[in-house]
């Protein structure tokens, strides 16, 4: 694709923003939790995490190399799979209280899923390695 790389680093870029929104609203304690707080930091920081990812991802899609590819594509699956944990962890309901998912998480999500899809589409060719016809062999 021709576009791969401005999608993929324009959805880190919007996975870094979304890191700092609201995430989930808990009733219980009337608190929005984000990526970065959590009360008493009982979810952790994943926002922490997701910023790093999204820094080697930019970093790895400027990178002209195939093995710079590769190892984007197994950074995007990382990434993608640590979002689908985090969802789980900030959506689920505890003690009959389930909490209000708010924009951020899913742009979470959505993000690491269009970076694993543009990062699977990269836009790269190979140099033509054939036999020129001067060979040496006759």
């Amino acid at each position: 694709m021709k576009y791969s790389k401005y999608i993929a680093i324009f959805s880190a870029i919007i996975l870094i923003i979304a890191c700092f929104m609201p995430w989930a609203y808990y009733p219980d304690i009337q608190k929005n939790f984000t990526g970065l707080f959590s009360e008493n930091n009982i979810y952790g920081r994943p926002g922490k995490v997701f910023i790093f990812l999204s820094i080697v991802i930019i970093m790895l899609t400027i990178i002209p190399r195939v093995w710079a590819k590769r190892a984007n594509q197994f950074v995007a699956v990382l990434t993608v799979a640590y979002a689908i944990k985090t969802f789980v962890l900030f959506a689920a309901c505890y003690r009959g209280i389930c909490p209000e998912k708010k924009m951020g998480l899913w742009l979470v999500v959505i993000c690491c899923i269009v970076m694993l899809v543009a990062t699977m589409l990269p836009d790269f060719s190979l140099k033509d390695r054939s036999i020129s016809k001067k060979s040496t062999l006759k």
